[in-house]
């Protein structure tokens, strides 16, 4: 697949795009498949490179797994033989850590590869390791892999440090076969962790307090097969939206859902955005701006119901050619500033100081070379290469084919002049 992607700015984006299904929930959902006993067929399952790394370690594992087709995909568990997630496939995708739960929970045993690094910062496994002892497990971690075993695993109060998503959606997932009730506190409230819950209830789970931060899980015996649903991306819907409003454009974005956008939604009004949003064609947002320039926002992430991380680096590139100056705090992930010195190289004012970044917006971007360094971060370089006056071209492109669906295919329907070398 091609590494690097040329974008023609200047156009303003104008049509409709279908939002996939989410990276962020389909992935957790994926791994709770281990845990039935029957097949299970899940729907609205976006065309992803961390989707196909997902199914292969579930196929190494004996799962029996159907190709990706009309964003269905059918995982029959029962045939699983093995409990180990080795390095070479977890290396290349972090949420592959959300196995040890299911696997721990059915089996009683599992073998997990650390994760190793994460370009934009520390994502430590430490939290899964204390909810898995606090519901009985015992954990050695050596050789870079967690091992972990349990006879079965027993209910119990589970306190997060931090708010954690991997975490909670690990602690869930493991409490659903564990023998009695477990209390999961701080839980992380975001819709993905909704969705996963959404999930197992479907297949028989018993869990309560879904969207609070305090879970209860009752134990129960097996887990059956069923049918899900994924919930539309937030995130790509979000991004979407913000290439509509920094080319001063106006893009209606279908399949998808406000409420799970607030924040988000709040700061594009702030910037001037004319929205509005809907039921129809399962759920819709549009947003004009009406031929405007955007204004420049201050935005501080912080986990759900906050502005969200996933969301920072395109807030970035929309305060860049805003009219005023802007200030973009990241709290939850400390190296996550990676695409401002990108951003700079098409002309951008911007002031990097710790977690801060200061932008000054200035009246015309002009197109330029740039390199993604994560997901997140190639996806506002596309953005701002959107925006800019000129041809830019966008190296290591791979990076955004993690969580994006065929990206340059739905920008070039709004208009936009992108494509692939």
């Amino acid at each position: 697949m091609p590494y690097r992607m040329s974008i023609e700015g200047g156009i303003p984006l104008s049509g409709e795009v279908r939002i996939s299904g989410a990276k962020n929930a389909v992935l957790p959902i994926l791994c709770g498949t281990i845990l039935a006993s029957d097949p299970v067929r899940i729907r609205n399952v976006p065309d992803l490179m961390d989707v196909k790394t997902n199914l292969a370690l579930l196929s190494q594992m004996g799962a029996q797994c159907s190709a990706l087709q009309d964003n269905v995909v059918a995982v029959d568990p029962s045939t699983m033989n093995s409990t180990i997630a080795p390095y070479e496939l977890v290396k290349t995708m972090r949420a592959s850590i959300l196995v040890l739960g299911p696997l721990l929970a059915k089996f009683g045993h599992a073998e997990v590869s650390l994760p190793g690094g994460c370009a934009i910062g520390a994502r430590p496994v430490n939290l899964h390791i204390k909810a898995m002892e606090a519901l009985g497990a015992k954990i050695e971690v050596e050789g870079g892999y967690i091992r972990a075993r349990a006879d079965r695993l027993r209910g119990a109060r589970i306190v997060m440090e931090t708010v954690t998503v991997t975490g909670t959606e690990n602690a869930v997932m493991a409490a659903c076969l564990a023998q009695g009730t477990s209390v999961i506190e701080n839980a992380a409230q975001e819709p993905e962790v909704v969705d996963l819950i959404r999930f197992l209830t479907t297949l028989g789970a018993r869990i309560s307090g879904a969207g609070t931060n305090t879970l209860t899980v009752e134990g129960v015996e097996r887990l059956h097969g069923g049918e899900f649903s994924v919930q539309p991306d937030r995130i790509e819907t979000g991004t979407f939206l913000v290439a509509a409003a920094m080319t001063q454009g106006h893009v209606r974005a279908t399949n998808t859902r406000a409420d799970m956008l607030d924040a988000v939604l709040q700061k594009l009004r702030e910037a001037g955005a004319h929205i509005t949003h809907g039921d129809a064609d399962g759920g819709y947002i549009e947003l004009d701006m009406r031929g405007r320039r955007a204004k420049a926002v201050d935005v501080t992430t912080a986990p759900y119901p906050a502005f969200p991380t996933d969301m920072q680096a395109q807030l970035c590139a929309l305060n860049c050619i805003a009219d005023g100056v802007g200030t973009i705090t990241e709290t939850v992930f400390e190296n996550r500033m990676m695409h401002i010195p990108e951003l700079m190289r098409l002309g951008a004012d911007i002031r990097l100081h710790g977690h801060s970044a200061t932008i000054h917006g200035v009246p015309q971007l002009s197109g330029a070379p740039m390199m993604a360094t994560d997901l997140r971060a190639s996806a506002s370089l596309v953005l701002a290469a959107l925006a800019a006056k000129g041809e830019s071209v966008i190296d290591r492109i791979y990076h955004i084919d993690r969580g994006y669906e065929r990206i340059e295919m739905k920008l070039a329907a709004l208009g936009a002049k992108i494509r692939r070398l």
